[in-house]
């Protein structure tokens, strides 16, 4: 009897200290139910994680810490069947607490016997909303990577085709240009150079294109007024979206100065309108808006212009989303569009060092996001037109495509110039030093040790007064320029080259 009473007691004291254990714990809600899942015991995580006590949970069935959706497809009966039937339930997902907010929980059940009858469960839950959202984002950043990596890697092919295609291009378009001036007044020919020059600027326009999506786009940076961009191009962005759609303007009055490529924005700003005029086949509103925002992002921080284009079209399907700005794709049919609209305006505010965002609900219309630093000072007017600038003196080209180099020759010598040309840095100094020429006109790209860039900042130093213009149709350097060189870009025509020689300072 003593034995017996011994044994109920070490029993009673195991049950007694189980139970302080249990109740004791707070990082795991521990609690029992019956065979219907009704709550008979509860601990005190249970009532950190979920908020009730004792006295208003016990007796209350499990189920009412589910969503509402999750208890209309019943899943609270259905994680007790699984239990029961395989031994174990578990799984993570959202629960809710007393005040109803959410968290994401790990779950798990297992059935409770005695001589082989189901006597209830055991449920363990554990709030791991923090290690959720750590996941999550570091998700996001992994997809943030990923994408950084593949639009790098697309960058490097594209800008690489580029730069052999604009010299093409100059060719072509240079050596147009000098067939002009010696044609006579055959229709059929002059119609078949006129088509050879709308494909020439058609292709300059694409490689373009591609060059400002891969960031390796020559740009020639300067300070500007948005609001008075978007008046000087109203007619042209009128056309763009057509009759039917309506184009509106929400431009805020102090608006910041910018420093950015013009063309580049105004390219990117058409871009954006015709994507958005073609999302509403039926006619809408497109509204054009500009504000100033400072942003305290990861990757974004500081005062920077929003400019938004919204429409009130179909909207971007999710699956689309996440494609738009890449290079090539489009939903559009077959010949209505290039695919890389998009990627330019992607290009552009990254170079710009900017971010483009988009945000589309379908049936209710799509809003781009283009985000770009503010810039500091007052921006200058435009000059008025003057006479067609005719140059005189001499040049020294210097120039490695020997096809290219006849071109430019042809281009310079009818602007008025005596030119001679160099194949790379080291000869163009060599010349200058011993004969002197008037101005410098040089490809950046160049074989040797020292590329264009670096010999006008060399020229800088030991010729100061010598006026210098650069050109490239591709280069990661010309990037650096930051304004301190005039560029321009190839291929460029006859007018385009006498403008940047006439803006030289003498």
């Amino acid at each position: 009897m003593v034995k017996k009473s011994s044994q109920q007691r070490d029993l009673f004291e195991s049950e007694r200290s189980f139970r302080l254990l249990v109740e004791g714990v707070a990082d795991y809600a521990l609690y029992m139910l019956d065979p219907k899942g009704i709550i008979t015991s509860w601990n005190i995580g249970g009532e950190r994680i979920k908020g009730y006590t004792p006295e208003e949970i016990l007796g209350q069935h499990f189920s009412r810490f589910y969503t509402e959706t999750d208890r209309a497809n019943g899943k609270p009966a259905r994680a007790l069947g699984i239990a029961r039937d395989k031994g174990r339930y578990e799984e993570e997902g959202w629960r809710v607490r007393k005040d109803g907010t959410f968290f994401w929980a790990s779950v798990v059940i297992d059935p409770i016997y005695e001589d082989g009858e189901l006597i209830g469960f055991a449920k363990i839950t554990r709030d791991i909303t923090e290690r959720r959202n750590t996941q999550v984002k570091l998700e996001a950043m992994q997809k943030q990577l990923a994408e950084s990596q593949k639009f790098d890697a697309l960058g490097q092919l594209t800008g690489g085709v580029a730069h052999d295609f604009n010299n093409l291009l100059m060719i072509i378009s240079g050596s147009l240009h000098i067939v002009k001036k010696s044609v006579d007044d055959d229709i059929r020919l002059q119609r078949a150079i006129s088509a050879i020059e709308t494909a020439t600027k058609r292709g300059a326009a694409l490689t373009n294109q591609l060059l400002t999506f891969a960031r390796r786009q020559s740009v020639n940076p300067q300070l500007i007024d948005f609001a008075e961009r978007i008046t000087a191009i109203r007619e042209v962005l009128d056309a763009g979206v057509g009759s039917s759609v309506r184009l509106a303007f929400d431009i805020d009055r102090k608006v910041w100065p910018l420093k950015t490529d013009v063309s580049e924005l105004e390219t990117a700003l058409l871009n954006l309108v015709i994507n958005a005029r073609d999302a509403m086949p039926d006619g809408g509103t497109v509204t054009i808006r500009a504000r100033n925002v400072a942003l305290d992002e990861a990757h974004l921080a500081g005062e920077f212009v929003a400019i938004d284009i919204a429409d009130t079209g179909l909207g971007i399907p999710a699956d689309v989303v996440d494609k738009i700005f890449e290079p090539f794709f489009t939903t559009k049919p077959i010949g209505k569009g290039t695919g890389l609209g998009l990627s330019q305006v992607h290009g552009f505010a990254h170079q710009a060092g900017g971010t483009v965002k988009v945000a589309s609900e379908l049936g209710k219309g799509t809003t781009f996001t283009i985000l770009l630093p503010r810039a500091e000072g007052t921006p200058a007017r435009e000059p008025t037109g003057g006479p067609a600038f005719h140059g005189s003196g001499t040049v020294l080209l210097v120039e490695d495509n020997p096809d290219v180099a006849l071109v430019s020759i042809g281009l310079l010598e009818q602007l008025g110039y005596q030119v001679r040309r160099v194949a790379d840095a080291e000869a163009a100094l060599r010349e200058i030093e011993t004969n002197g020429v008037d101005f410098v006109f040089s490809d950046i790209v160049m074989p040797g040790k020292m590329d264009g860039l670096s010999l006008a900042h060399h020229l800088r130093q030991i010729r100061p007064g010598l006026p210098i213009l650069l050109a490239t149709g591709y280069s990661d350097v010309a990037a650096h320029v930051r304004g301190d060189f005039p560029i321009l870009r190839k291929p460029y025509e006859i007018h385009e080259l006498s403008e940047a020689i006439a803006k030289l300072p003498r």
